[in-house]
């Protein structure tokens, strides 16, 4: 799979950054130049075919993660998302968080003065947060699907097994670098929320992200509004409660008209084609770093693993990624690398010939 036509920087650098930042493809470029075109040709005229627009992406969201419709919202990025939702919760809730855990989920959290307990993640996660579960009695658990420096994947299985188990118990998921990655179902998921930006693993660029919720969830949001008339002016005639929390004012059309474009372009591929790529390159990465003693073990036999992972590198090393134009990020202790369907092996093992030393 040759993507260099739609993705120039493939042929300037070994892109492993992903994580960081995804790329912007040309034909999304394209769209982009052809919308603001049509901004400047209609002015007005343009924007009043605005809520057509955006309903179109939120099917095509609700498709691609197979969500109901009308718990699908759109937002600028995954901390508004998730500040929406915790604003539309009541104070009483008990939050389960990891340790070291995105910042944006911490600090929301905790300085919104919910009562929160943390416990460590490491290979023994599962059992820390079943114990935490028993000791603390929390209401609501929020994490990342896949951790933001390690690139630690919690287990799908496991997600749904603490819904089972715990049906009252609220799982808020941050999917910001999940989604994109592999075919997911959210409403078989066990998860009552989904929060993610889009400018990752879908391609989208910036100013985007989305929120899934389930019904349960859905339904407790925001209870202390419910006595207040919504507005009844005509233009906003028909808009539900809670799009006016997520999704107040208007949306952006190029912004969210680029994540739809992403979304076909991403499909055009086949998300099950991306996964199972990934997952090949991905495995090989982790036995190869492994084998150098750069990736622990419960990390590189994971079941289900994530399409990061983080290096603990000299500044040294870390200097000759960056003279070979090799693109990664320092996260944590480490240099976190991550690849994504337009990486190749040939990406991997320019990886590996600096990491050993040899001569590029």
């Amino acid at each position: 799979m040759n993507l260099s036509a739609s993705f120039p920087v493939l042929s300037k650098y070994t892109y492993l950054n992903t994580a960081n930042s995804g790329l912007l493809s040309i034909e999304v470029a394209k769209w982009r130049t052809q919308h603001d075109q049509l901004f400047i040709d209609g002015a007005s005229a343009f924007r009043m075919e605005q809520s057509p627009f955006i309903e179109s992406l939120r099917a095509n969201v609700a498709d691609f993660f197979k969500a109901d419709f009308a718990n699908v919202f759109l937002t600028q990025n995954f901390s508004f998302g998730l500040n929406t939702l915790l604003d539309g919760l009541p104070k009483t809730h008990r939050f389960l968080l990891l340790n070291n855990e995105y910042p944006s989920i911490d600090y929301q959290i905790i300085s919104r003065g919910f009562a929160h307990f943390k416990v460590d993640l490491d290979e023994h996660v599962e059992d820390n947060i079943l114990a935490a579960i028993e000791k603390y009695q929390p209401t609501a658990f929020a994490f990342s699907v896949v951790q933001y420096i390690s690139g630690y994947r919690i287990n799908p299985e496991f997600i749904k097994k603490l819904k089972q188990n715990y049906p009252d118990l609220l799982l808020i998921g941050d999917g910001t670098q999940f989604c994109g990655t592999t075919d997911f179902d959210f409403k078989n998921s066990g998860l009552d929320a989904l929060i993610a930006s889009a400018y990752k693993w879908l391609l989208a660029g910036y100013g985007t992200a989305f929120v899934l919720l389930s019904d349960q969830l859905y339904h407790q949001l925001y209870q202390d509004r419910k006595d207040t008339p919504l507005p009844n002016t005509p233009f906003l005639k028909g808009k539900k409660q809670l799009a006016f929390c997520f999704e107040p004012g208007h949306l952006d059309t190029l912004n969210f008209g680029s994540f739809n474009e992403s979304l076909h372009f991403i499909k055009s591929v086949g998300i099950s084609e991306i996964e199972r790529k990934t997952q090949e390159l991905c495995k090989l990465a982790r036995i190869k770093l492994n084998d150098r003693g750069l990736l622990p073990d419960y990390l590189t036999n994971q079941q289900y693993a994530s399409t990061i992972m983080s290096m603990s590198l000299n500044q040294a090393m870390v200097d000759k990624l960056d003279d070979a134009r090799i693109l990664c990020s320092p996260r944590g202790t480490g240099t976190r690398i991550s690849f994504h369907f337009y990486n190749t092996e040939d990406d991997l093992q320019k990886l590996l010939d600096v990491l050993d030393g040899k001569k590029i």
